[in-house]
């Protein structure tokens, strides 16, 4: 089987869009994110990228876990979800009570009265720097 090696490059550069520093790819793509189901008794990844698994914790809370871990704790988290059927938006929060660590991300969703919902159709992202 042939080797492949390694392409190093500051910058890409495109036909007609103009270029950019590798940096912005490196460091602006996402490098954990998961869509899933947690209206279920066990919550299921519906597709994934650099994610392992989910636990749910408890209504509305749910840990989503990274397969290769961020650098540090420090790394930024979006994440969303819908309720009832689609119905009704949620929104989600880090956990306060348990801090991320590095290979896992936890997270709430609450409702627009700010109670804690199971969500059916959320996704999350996770952007920082992988270990």
């Amino acid at each position: 089987m042939p080797s492949f090696g390694t392409i190093k490059a500051d910058t890409l550069t495109h036909s007609t869009a103009g270029s950019l520093a590798t940096n912005f790819v490196v460091n602006g793509s996402a490098k954990a994110w998961v869509k899933f189901d947690g209206s279920v008794s066990t919550p299921a990844a519906l597709d994934s990228l650099n994610h392992s698994s989910i636990t749910d914790s408890a209504t509305g809370n749910y840990v989503n876990n990274i397969t290769n871990a961020m650098s540090n704790a420090n790394y930024c988290m979006s994440t969303a979800g819908e309720h009832d059927g689609g119905t009704h938006a949620s929104f989600g929060e880090y956990n306060h009570d348990s801090p991320n660590t590095t290979t896992a991300s936890k997270v709430d969703y609450h409702n627009n009265s700010g109670n804690a919902v199971d969500v059916g159709n959320a996704g999350q992202v996770v952007h920082g720097d992988l270990a």
